[in-house]
């Protein structure tokens, strides 16, 4: 009975409203950045570089001689979708430097870092 009190006061103490908060926040964001990747960023780059649509950039491990992502799924080929790598990569770089932004807003807010980094002095 130990335990279920312990996890009574942990859940009345505010924690785990805070994570689900913090998690129900965070799948709202990742919508929002998933949309800037691929919606705002990638258009313009693959338009850059030939009209390329990253969802459609694979290797066809298969040989199947599909010409696209889709048709390569429909046959059921084997696919190296480096297409959609770079994509999630993109969507992780905006996301944790977006985390790392607010977790330094907060720290600086509660003190924890501070407003301006000072140069040291110099050594005499």
């Amino acid at each position: 009975m130990r335990i279920v009190a312990e996890f009574k006061e942990f859940a009345i103490k505010g924690n785990v409203m805070d994570m689900a908060v913090g998690l129900v926040i965070g799948s709202e964001f990742n919508k929002i950045v998933n949309s800037v990747v691929a919606d705002i960023i990638l258009p313009p780059v693959g338009m850059l570089i030939n009209n390329v649509d990253f969802k459609d950039l694979f290797i066809d491990l298969s040989r199947s001689g599909a010409k696209s992502l889709a048709e390569a799924k429909t046959l059921g080929a084997a696919t190296l979708n480096y297409g959609n790598f770079i994509t999630t990569a993109i969507n992780f770089i905006i996301m944790a430097f977006s985390v790392f932004l607010v977790v330094k807003a907060l720290n600086r807010l509660r003190g924890d870092e501070p407003a301006h980094e000072s140069a040291p002095a110099p050594k005499a």
